[in-house]
């Protein structure tokens, strides 16, 4: 992982997350306007429009700056096609954040998510120095517990039925790390 903090962007071998522009919310648009990612997902609407992404995009550089909430646009490192979205929050009193990504269904099974997790938590864990991150997955979605494994996290619990979606209370599966803990 190589981060630049003049550019806001980190480069993986094959990634490059970087801050979301306007530019980038018609493709937005286009990936998340997608039945099967907006039932693994928690906040995703459907349908998804333009203006969604818009007002999605419209916060995250001051988000960036102010170290609140990093959110990245996770594109192709030659050609800068985007692949999807990887987000770290801060939660400044307890040195931690939360990790959440999704990656666009036309993208799924290339690693792009496990690639840019590794590198969203090098840049947690050495860059900004926190000492937790955590993730949450719907227990429905084998694919994400897979990615949040990979990467180095270990399933810490389930919050059964803690959240409603579609009319149906669901399970959510809880990851966690701890700087250092990954070999």
């Amino acid at each position: 992982m190589d981060y630049d903090a003049n550019l806001r962007t980190i480069t993986t071998n094959r990634l490059q997350l970087r801050l979301f522009q306007q530019a980038d919310a018609q493709e937005v648009q286009r990936l998340c306007h997608n039945k099967q990612l907006y039932q693994n997902t928690l906040h995703l609407p459907f349908p998804y429009k333009l203006k969604d992404a818009k007002e999605w995009i419209k916060h995250h550089k001051e988000n960036f700056q102010k170290g609140r909430l990093f959110e990245m646009a996770v594109t192709d490192k030659e050609n800068g096609c985007l692949y999807g979205a990887i987000a770290l929050s801060y939660k400044s009193h307890a040195n931690n954040g939360e990790l959440a990504y999704w990656i666009g269904e036309e993208y799924w099974g290339n690693g792009y998510a496990t690639e840019a997790g590794e590198a969203i938590l090098e840049f947690a864990f050495q860059v900004k120095l926190y000492h937790r991150v955590y993730a949450l997955s719907f227990d429905t979605n084998p694919g994400s517990k897979r990615v949040l494994e990979k990467i180095g996290m270990k399933q810490e619990g389930v919050l059964r039925e803690h959240v409603k979606k579609d009319e149906q209370y669901k399970d959510l599966v809880y990851f966690g790390m701890l700087k250092g803990s990954k070999s």
